[in-house]
């Protein structure tokens, strides 16, 4: 039995969610392989997302830092963030010593980061093969918005990685490393019969427009109650647990609610921030996106980017936001994007990373 060490970023639930589709089928692929998953913020998600399977495990570590955003905004706080960097960088020496120890005692043959340098830094000292699956490092959003000291830190960390999967919106450095491989998107299977059940409880009559607006659940913005959106004629709303709206079309994902999936594919619209775990799941779907644009961070213009370019999203500024309402012409408009031609790579990437560990 090999051990594979699991490390997950720290910033928000995407992260924890498409790590959890990747998970599962490589424990279906391959019944030699335990993993032990390295993450804390969303611990407990995980937790419930594989209680029922023995080969995993968890280990509770802060894993990165992710951003930081000014108050009431989804723009990023600059001065705040570049101190939380600096301070992961200057205990990093002593982290990497707890990862290493780690690694020994556990055995851990093989280490897979989405996208924390952390795991990726542990393993390289131990001569341990890593693969850095993502969209993104932290070294490529991070760039415009820290110091450059900090940034060479991150840089040095990730072209450490032995294999670099990249996924759909990726706009990386070749990281000059053993192999590169591209691929789309993918989320957690959908269960169709769960959708219905969920499309009939928000909506029992069925005559409304379901729409699943998406902030992430490390935004708290408290003047959201105050958008003009949740009065929209003949919709109900799909909000997080954590979305104070108190509104009788507003519905809240319940807050132990594991398979969230199910709530982006039983949508009709998808209204959220370019979060690319949630992005994916509604590109999987086949549900047509209306995405808020922050230019100031670097990913998500790569993922606006990507978007336009194929056609999979319509965009919407946070001022024309304040003022939106839902109906039937935006979804129209919205229904003529190419979603519906792309399909879950989950399968085809724990294929490529299963042979990956197999090799080594």
């Amino acid at each position: 039995m090999k051990t594979i060490a699991y490390y997950i970023s720290d910033y928000g639930y995407g992260h924890a969610t498409r790590s959890t589709a990747i998970i599962r089928e490589l424990l279906k692929q391959n019944e030699t392989v335990k993993i032990i998953i390295c993450h804390s913020f969303a611990l407990r998600f995980l937790q419930q997302s594989f209680r029922h399977e023995p080969r995993v495990t968890f280990r509770e570590v802060a894993t990165d830092v992710g951003y930081v955003l000014k108050e009431n905004s989804l723009e990023p706080d600059a001065e705040v963030l570049n101190e939380n960097v600096s301070f992961y960088v200057s205990e990093f020496p002593a982290k990497l010593d707890q990862e290493m120890i780690f690694m020994k005692e556990k055995n851990v043959s093989f280490v897979i980061s989405d996208i924390s340098p952390l795991g990726i830094a542990g393993a390289a000292a131990l001569n341990i093969p890593s693969l850095g699956l993502s969209n993104f490092t932290w070294y490529t959003a991070y760039e415009g918005l820290i110091e450059e000291r900090l940034l060479s830190f991150l840089y040095e960390q990730y072209k450490q990685m032995t294999y670099h999967f990249s996924l759909a919106c990726s706009n990386e450095p070749h990281w000059g490393i053993e192999e590169n491989q591209r691929f789309g998107f993918y989320s957690r299977k959908i269960d169709d019969y769960e959708v219905q059940r969920i499309r009939k409880k928000i909506d029992p009559v069925g005559k409304s427009h379901i729409i699943y607006f998406g902030l992430g659940m490390k935004v708290d913005i408290g003047t959201l109650s105050e958008l003009a959106i949740w009065q929209s004629p003949n919709c109900k709303f799909i909000v997080s647990s954590n979305v104070n709206v108190n509104h009788p079309n507003v519905y809240h994902i319940p807050t132990n609610a594991a398979e969230t999936q199910y709530y982006v594919a039983a949508a009709d619209l998808v209204l959220t921030k370019a979060g690319w775990g949630t992005v994916s799941e509604a590109v999987c779907a086949g549900v047509p996106l209306l995405i808020t644009n922050r230019s100031s961070m670097k990913e998500d213009r790569h993922t606006i980017d990507y978007l336009v370019r194929h056609q999979l999203c319509d965009i919407i500024e946070w001022k024309e936001l304040e003022g939106l309402v839902v109906t039937p012409s935006l979804i129209k408009s919205c229904r003529r994007q190419k979603i519906n031609h792309y399909k879950n790579e989950a399968i085809h990437i724990a294929e490529e990373i299963n042979k990956k560990i197999k090799s080594k």
